[in-house]
């Protein structure tokens, strides 16, 4: 079973940040089934290092969104994103450093830390009107940025 599933409430209407938080549900999905399935630590790792630099990258587009629309929170909505990318960055530590073991505990935090930023900054970024979709990006651009982020993120330490 998922531990995240698309529902409605998620929708913003911005068809490519709708398919980018439904590409996050699934990753975080795969990466609850690893730990379901009692994977190897390092396929986890890796998986969180996935999720980190899909919502660094989703992050980098949707600030560019809001200033080309000059979003009055853009400065709180910012802030916002630098402690999320914490929060996942901080999962990520504790397990890798085996602090985070309780699988119930590590099933908590990952849907904790998906449905707190999008059920409060981004439903009111995504109800301003004129709100509508961020500068186009290829897939293969993309995947450069969530493979840079995701680089970052498991090569701070070495």
């Amino acid at each position: 079973m998922p531990l995240l599933e698309w529902r409605d409430e998620y929708r913003t209407g911005i068809r490519g940040v709708d398919y980018e938080h439904e590409e996050l549900i699934a990753r975080i999905n795969a990466v609850y089934a690893l730990v379901e399935a009692a994977a190897e630590r390092d396929e986890v790792i890796d998986g969180l290092g996935e999720i980190y630099g899909s919502i660094a990258a989703h992050f980098a587009l949707e600030e560019q969104m809001m200033r080309r629309y000059e979003y009055p929170e853009y400065d709180a909505h910012r802030a916002d994103h630098e402690r999320l990318l914490d929060e996942i960055r901080d999962i990520s530590d504790a397990y890798e450093q085996n602090v985070l073991t309780d699988r119930q505990a590590f099933e908590c935090r990952l849907r904790d830390w998906f449905q707190n930023h999008f059920s409060t900054h981004d439903a009111r970024l995504h109800r301003m009107s004129g709100m509508r979709e961020h500068d186009p990006v290829s897939d293969s651009t993309l995947r450069g940025m969530i493979q840079n982020a995701k680089y970052r993120l498991l090569n701070r330490r070495r």
